[in-house]
């Protein structure tokens, strides 16, 4: 080293003392973290595991790395020592100590042999001396931490990562089991059962999921981490949750339905009921659209009467269908039957009253137009114009049309406008007392 001379200016012993400090302080806290590795449990855990995939890879690659840890820390010990050892052989170092010193302290004065890497078992993807593949490599102090923390950051941030996805990912796999067991049980005690009923198959996947997940989370964590955007920290990032949150997903799904179907188990002979009533209002309306559309063909002429179907005995089939169901305790097949029939069975409701309007829809002008004309003859009776003989004649005309069987409505309803044009120009004409009858105030009509 003395042969070539120190890197600079020979180092003052002000300087030397700082730069030991500095080194010293560098070493306590290297020496701290490669502790905390070594103890680290994401550590332990990561050498008992049987790994696969990407973490297997990158387990092999960070043992190398900690190895390298270790004999990079071995040889910077050694050479603070020495170095050290060297600072305190006089209290006023001479110039050759300075220069000695200056070269340790400044210049590539560490060697590191490259047997270390080989004997970890290095790969194709860890790490060897500098990342250079060379059997051994120079460092100066300074250099051979920049490179320690390099390393240290890399296998911390392999084991952290591990770690992390080991104490999320299993524990939350294992109470979502737990659960699943449970739905599992009650939902074989109400008849959902795989290859009956679509949520006992979706049971039976999310189980087979879920064992597979938690398989893959122990051996490959890794595969399970979501790095975080320009995040340089160790471990910086999350577990990729994914799988897992779509599972829950459909065994809160399965969950509800199961709900639905003990819900069923409680209530199916209220609902029977309440649809065997429905069912049973929509055939009375229908039978009392079939007799007033009889009424109506028998009253009304010139009338296009729409046709009364019969009862549905499709639905009547699926409610003794439902009715089976529920003897036999077939809950699983009796949930979807009732939505569905109670459903049908309010359309039924609802197209057979719409059947008894559009039936009676005649009947009801017919009364409507009855009401009219009555309304202007009380209107033309509080004015005293009753005794009139021309309205008298028009009110008749309009009363035998609406009053005959069978009557026609667009005939009749002419013959209530005409009253009702008498009537009302009678009513804004203006009355000469003693002038004549109405028929001299009106002229021909």
């Amino acid at each position: 080293m003395g042969v070539t001379g120190p890197p600079g200016p020979v180092m003052d012993r002000d300087e030397v003392d700082r730069a030991l400090a500095r080194l010293g302080a560098e070493h306590e806290a290297i020496e701290t973290s490669l502790l905390a590795l070594q103890d680290h449990a994401g550590r332990r855990l990561l050498e008992g595991a049987e790994l696969t995939g990407v973490t297997k890879e990158r387990w092999a690659s960070a043992e190398v790395s900690i190895t390298l840890l270790w004999a990079y820390f071995d040889a910077y010990t050694d050479a603070l020592r020495g170095a050290r050892d060297i600072r305190s052989r006089r209290r006023w170092s001479s110039r050759e100590d300075l220069v000695e010193l200056t070269e340790l302290l400044r210049g590539e004065s560490v060697t590191v042999a490259g047997s270390v890497a080989g004997a970890a078992g290095a790969g194709p993807h860890t790490p060897t001396l500098h990342g250079t593949g060379r059997l051994s490599h120079s460092f100066s102090l300074t250099g051979l931490v920049d490179r320690m923390n390099e390393l240290y950051a890399s296998s911390l941030d392999m084991v952290v990562t591990a770690d992390a996805v080991w104490s999320a990912l299993p524990a939350r796999i294992d109470l979502l089991a737990a659960e699943l067991q449970r739905t599992r049980a009650l939902a074989h005690s109400v008849g959902v059962r795989p290859g009956e009923h679509p949520a006992g198959d979706d049971l039976e996947r999310i189980t087979r999921t879920l064992t597979s997940l938690r398989e893959q989370v122990v051996s490959d964590p890794l595969a399970f981490w979501v790095r975080a955007q320009g995040s340089s920290a160790p471990g910086g990032g999350r577990p990729d949750t994914t799988v897992y949150d779509r599972e829950a997903r459909a065994l809160e799904d399965v969950r509800r339905e199961i709900d639905a179907v003990l819900t069923v188990r409680q209530d199916a002979e209220q609902r029977l009921v309440r649809l065997r009533d429905v069912l049973s209002r929509a055939d009375r309306t229908l039978a009392e659209a079939r007799t007033a559309r009889g009424e109506v063909l028998a009253k009304i002429a010139a009338t296009e009467v729409p046709v009364v179907s019969g009862p549905p005995t499709a639905l009547q089939e699926q409610l003794a269908t439902a009715s089976e169901y529920r003897r036999q305790a077939q809950w699983h097949r009796l949930s979807p039957l009732l939505e569905s029939l109670e459903q049908k069975a309010e359309d039924e409701l609802l197209r057979a009253r719409e059947s008894l309007t559009a039936v009676t829809q005649p009947l009801a002008v017919r009364a409507e137009l009855r009401g009219r004309l009555d309304a202007y003859r009380a209107k033309v009776a509080r004015h005293g114009l009753a005794e009139d003989p021309f309205l008298i004649e028009r009110y008749d005309a309009a009363r035998r049309m609406l009053w005959s069987a069978p009557c026609d409505l667009r005939v009749a309803e002419q013959a209530v406008l005409r009253y009702q044009q008498a009537a009302a120009e009678l009513l804004t004409a203006p009355r000469v007392p003693e002038q004549g009858g109405p028929q001299d105030r009106r002229g021909e009509q």
